[in-house]
């Protein structure tokens, strides 16, 4: 059965609540006739019993909506509709009305121990705004189970809410473990030029975001957003792996100096070749490469000496 609006009879609230009133003072005014009338005065008898039934039934029609609620209503057992009316209203005092919020609440669930693509083990935590859908009432109050646990001292409504979001925090949790396992923690794991948890960013919290409303959609919920706020390598690696990164920075760096060591000793020799400032054989040019490496790839500023001979000796 699908979500449908409530299109049965209802009555303004205040002018119920006038009516009710009014059949209240008739009451009243049947017990004032009874009390002092010398004989039995049987319309005063029935006005009463009548007039006291029909207020008390009338008691139990009041329903009050703010904004971004709803009602479930039921007559015996059987669906009648969503309530989504705000205000004061008056309907069948038979119905049970089941009350439900759509307003958007937040999920933040704790990091938890997985394994990425390459099998390492990470923590990844998650936030996440979620919200009933406008047609999703009826699947929030009768596609869901509740817990055994739930007891008298809460209300319906907040044991409804709270079965709601204990039901999102075991499918987000499901959802971040299946997402996790799909990537790789960073580059250092993965393919060059493949998606990783780290690089991933609005790529990742898309996929996640697609994949819970997949797993909550029983539920009549919608994820409107969900975001990794918490990504690390779990303890036992750590260490190992900012060791790694630490050798693959200094490894890239190192790339990087050589590169541009080898292009600027390059543009001297053909500089000083195409100026004809100096001729060197290969000799004296190997000995020149070598030692501008050393002084543009040195960890310390190098030590000058001074040539004071000639060249060739």
């Amino acid at each position: 059965m699908k979500n449908y609006t409530y299109s049965g009879w209802k009555l303004n609230g205040f002018v119920a609540l006038v009516l009710n009133l009014s059949l209240i003072a008739a009451m009243v005014y049947s017990i004032v006739v009874l009390a002092n009338s010398e004989e039995f005065v049987v319309w005063a008898l029935v006005t009463l019993i009548a007039t006291a039934i029909i207020s008390f039934i009338m008691l139990f029609g009041y329903i009050m909506l703010e904004p971004n609620e709803s009602r479930v209503l039921l007559f015996f057992g059987n669906y009648r509709g969503t309530f989504y009316d705000t205000g004061f209203w008056w309907i069948n005092p038979f119905m049970s009305a089941k009350k439900l919020s759509l307003r958007a609440r937040n999920l933040n669930v704790d990091p938890i121990k997985v394994n990425d693509k390459a099998g390492n083990p990470i923590l990844i935590g998650l936030v996440l705004v979620w919200k009933i859908k406008n047609d999703g009432a009826y699947k929030a109050v009768f596609e869901i189970d509740a817990p055994v646990e739930a007891t008298a001292t809460v209300s319906s409504s907040t044991t409804r809410m709270n079965i709601l979001e204990n039901f999102v925090a075991v499918q987000s949790d499901s959802a971040l473990r299946q997402v996790a396992g799909m990537y790789a923690y960073d580059e250092n794991s993965n393919a060059e030029g493949e998606l990783t948890l780290r690089s991933g960013g609005d790529e990742i919290n898309d996929r996640l975001t697609d994949e819970l409303n997949d797993r909550l959609s029983i539920a009549g919920i919608e994820v409107i957003e969900a975001r990794l706020n918490y990504l690390a390598y779990a303890p036992e690696i750590a260490a190992a792996m900012l060791r790694r990164q630490q050798a693959d920075a200094i490894i890239s760096a190192r790339e990087k100096i050589v590169e541009g060591a080898v292009s600027m000793v390059k543009i001297a020799l053909e500089r000083l070749s195409t100026e004809e400032v100096v001729e060197l054989d290969e000799e004296r040019k190997a000995a020149m490469v070598s030692n501008l490496l050393v002084v543009l790839c040195a960890d310390e500023a190098a030590q000058p000496v001074v040539n004071t001979g000639t060249l060739h000796n």
